[in-house]
């Protein structure tokens, strides 16, 4: 089956300006993304969603979107797009014959393959006129592969040794650059690092799907973190500032007055770093809590304070 189409799967026109393109992905990515989407098909879609924005928003691999359609990885670099373009549009010319068995169709004199594509034109005769008949040039395919990242690695980025296994058992070492500020399902694309090519002819390339690891401090929601923020009762009552540690170093947090357990408090900015845009922030979500053990003049202020206060939280206001 035929891949979605990218400008369909982000909801833009093909003139869409590169603004354009990351707004709806930024919209779309809140709406699909797993941590907040719990429908079955939701991670699916913001699968697709992540590889078409990672597309598009590569001018050259747009650029080769808009010429080679679903086939933007599989056509070699140095192919004309007009010559494709040519070659798509006799498959489907009238009057042009059938399938003939080898799996090739005869449209009068020019043989085509199944996909449509003169093959020979196309490739400007690297299979040495072998199409179907033969093995030539044949570029690598594509490699995708899980990339698990600590939300700290994800927050700043690094080197990383990646170990690839070959089809044939052979694995092989690369070294893998993550940029600071990647999400979950962002694919990173190694050039000529996917499957080798034969006679010559070029590697794939390697796609890493990034998967961040579940973290005993940070819940991970697209770009934005959330904590929790412990506090005595006095301090939600009272206010306070308190100190919290973040991915990118210690932060203040304000806590206002009366702030109760489950209030989320927003430190902008704080969260996983945006190379292309606004980073996400950071949510301290207060949790009041209570001495284990009294001691007698803490044990005397809390009965005086429950002698004295009218407030009873269970009451609705």
């Amino acid at each position: 089956m035929p891949s979605p189409d990218f400008y369909a799967t982000l909801g833009v026109s093909r003139d869409a300006s590169a603004d354009e393109i990351q707004k709806s992905y930024r919209r779309l990515a809140r709406k699909y993304h797993p941590d907040v989407n719990k429908d079955p098909d939701a991670e699916e879609r913001f699968k697709q969603v992540s590889e078409a924005y990672d597309v598009l928003s590569d001018p050259q691999q747009r650029k080769r979107y808009d010429a080679f359609g679903d086939d933007f990885r599989r056509v070699p670099p140095d192919v004309d797009p007009d010559t494709y373009a040519r070659s798509r549009a006799g498959a489907g010319r009238p009057g042009g014959g059938g399938r003939a068995r080898d799996g090739t169709w005869d449209t009068g004199g020019t043989q085509f393959d199944a996909e449509g594509i003169d093959l020979d034109d196309l490739l400007g005769g690297v299979f040495g006129g072998r199409t179907r008949r033969g093995w030539g040039r044949i570029p690598g395919s594509d490699q995708e592969v899980e990339l698990e990242l600590t939300v700290e690695e994800a927050y700043r980025g690094g080197n990383r040794k990646l170990t690839v296994h070959g089809p044939t058992g052979a694995d092989r070492t690369i070294d893998v650059k993550i940029p600071a500020g990647v999400v979950n399902g962002q694919r990173i694309r190694l050039g000529a690092q996917g499957g080798q090519g034969t006679g010559g002819a070029p590697a794939g390339d390697l796609y890493l799907v990034v998967r961040i690891a579940s973290h005993p401090r940070y819940r991970v929601s697209g770009r934005d973190l959330t904590v929790d923020l412990p506090l005595a009762v006095w301090e939600g009552a009272l206010g306070a500032s308190v100190s919290i540690e973040t991915p990118g170093g210690e932060a203040t947090v304000k806590v206002p007055k009366a702030s109760s357990s489950g209030r989320r408090l927003r430190l902008k900015g704080r969260g996983l770093p945006n190379p292309r845009g606004t980073p996400g922030d950071l949510y301290a979500e207060v949790r009041l809590m209570v001495p284990p053990r009294l001691t007698r003049e803490e044990r005397r202020l809390f009965e005086e304070l429950a002698g004295t206060s009218k407030f009873d939280p269970r009451r609705r206001s």
